[in-house]
């Protein structure tokens, strides 16, 4: 007879091997990070979700900072060497967003944002490997895909831009008029101790490899303990929601990082890769403060401190887009429409600035100019506003069918867009 112990001993590695033989394709294997046994998605599966967010992410969070093109590059060649020890090659790529907020994130498959908010706080070259180092292993070890799974498994589902839509809040509601709309959710990772430990553990180890000081990744820590002592600001809530800090972190890179090598710390080269950063910070400052400006609908303090923040860096996008949103809260159209084309020619490639200018163009009854602006920004970021004012184009124009399907997309919103597209519908004797 066996010994109780024994017995289950016997019963959980049988109750292991049963659910390692249920879980079909995406089944229990061994992680290639960390060697543990775990439930997994197929990489194939990882790389797609991780093509299909990183775009509409991009576009959620201020899109890529553009300014000065050469850091991405730089950022890029960081990451890439600190990626190459992982044993999981995945197609890293690496991004700079144009975003206050000091964070980064990483989806499935390996893409990896670092915004220009971070950047800022760190010293030199071995911190930004530490920080990417981390990404890097929670891609690699399937932090992001086990999370993605699990939101899966208990209903949340994986929001991808043009599945669903979800009424966007603050200030594009409010100073855009019928608010905005996005297609896409942007995933928010909410990583827990051990996945926080691990990625800390083996992106020390990465960033050793690839020949950078380990004592980076204890000030970097460090940092983020002070910080959230002392957080005074809502702008650090999502990097500590996602990478929460603890002295605990702290200690156990400190003893891992006694017992490495040292390496290097390419201050120089950070701090001139960052230098037009530091440049323009009083700027993004003084943005900062039109914002909180226009929270409190003080538009004309808002709109002073944006032309201010204009004077010092006038080739960047997001202080027109603000000028844009506060010139609509004034009703000033025709000027909004000249701050949103300057936005859009500025930075092409961000949603926000076609959006404004197709919202603008169809106030002032330019009906094609609309139209064209309009579909840039959808395509760019699906949303439901843009689907309301392409319907409500088109019906100016006589073109009852494409009016009629571009409000049926519009409907599916939730929010004030869908019941007005309903609206529409009805008043064309459709149903929605």
């Amino acid at each position: 007879m066996l010994h109780p112990l024994r017995h289950a001993s016997l019963l959980a590695r049988l109750s292991l091997f049963i659910a390692c033989t249920m879980a079909v394709l995406s089944g229990c294997t061994v992680n290639q990070v960390t060697g543990q046994r775990q439930f997994t998605m197929p990489f194939a599966e990882q790389v797609k979700i991780g093509n299909a967010q990183y775009g509409p992410s991009q576009q959620q969070q201020g899109g890529r900072y553009v300014i000065d093109p050469d850091l991405n590059v730089y950022v890029s060649e960081v990451g890439k060497a600190v990626a190459a020890p992982s044993p999981v090659k995945l197609p890293f790529e690496f991004v700079v967003l144009n975003n206050d907020e000091p964070n980064a994130w990483a989806l499935p498959g390996g893409k990896i944002a670092i915004n220009r908010g971070l950047l800022v706080l760190l010293e030199d070259e071995a911190q930004l490997a530490a920080v990417l180092g981390h990404e890097v292993v929670h891609a690699a070890a399937e932090h992001s895909a086990s999370q993605m799974r699990t939101a899966q498994i208990v209903g949340i589902g994986i929001l991808v831009a043009g599945v669903a839509a979800t009424q966007m809040e603050g200030e594009n509601a409010a100073l855009l008029g019928l608010g905005a709309a996005v297609g896409g959710k942007m995933f928010q990772a909410r990583y827990g101790r051990n996945q926080e430990l691990q990625a800390d553990d083996y992106g020390i180890n990465y960033m050793v490899a690839a020949g950078y000081n380990p004592q980076a990744a204890v000030e970097l820590q460090q940092k983020f303990v002070e910080l959230s002592a002392g957080r005074q600001s809502d702008l650090l809530s999502n990097l500590f929601a996602s990478h929460p800090p603890s002295q605990e972190r702290v200690n156990k890179n400190r003893a891992k990082a006694a017992s490495l090598p040292s390496g290097k710390r390419n201050a120089l080269a950070f701090q001139r890769a960052i230098a037009q950063l530091k440049k323009d910070q009083p700027a993004y400052d003084t943005h900062q403060k039109a914002l909180a400006a226009v929270a409190e609908k003080q538009y004309d303090q808002a709109l002073s401190l944006t032309n201010s923040a204009l004077k010092k860096q006038p080739n960047e996008a997001l202080f027109y887009i603000t000028k844009g949103k506060v010139l609509t809260a004034q009703n000033n159209v025709a000027g909004a429409r000249n701050a949103f084309d300057k936005a859009a020619r500025l930075n092409p490639d961000y949603f926000m600035g076609q959006l404004g200018l197709g919202l603008s163009e169809a106030s002032l009854k330019h009906y094609s100019q609309a139209k064209a602006a309009l579909l840039k920004s959808q395509k760019l970021l699906p949303t439901s506003i843009a689907l309301y004012n392409l319907g409500e184009v088109e019906q100016q124009q006589g073109n009852r069918q494409q009016a009629i399907e571009y409000y049926q997309a519009a409907a599916k919103d939730t929010g004030d867009i869908g019941r007005a597209a309903k609206q529409k519908l009805l008043d064309l004797n459709v149903e929605g």
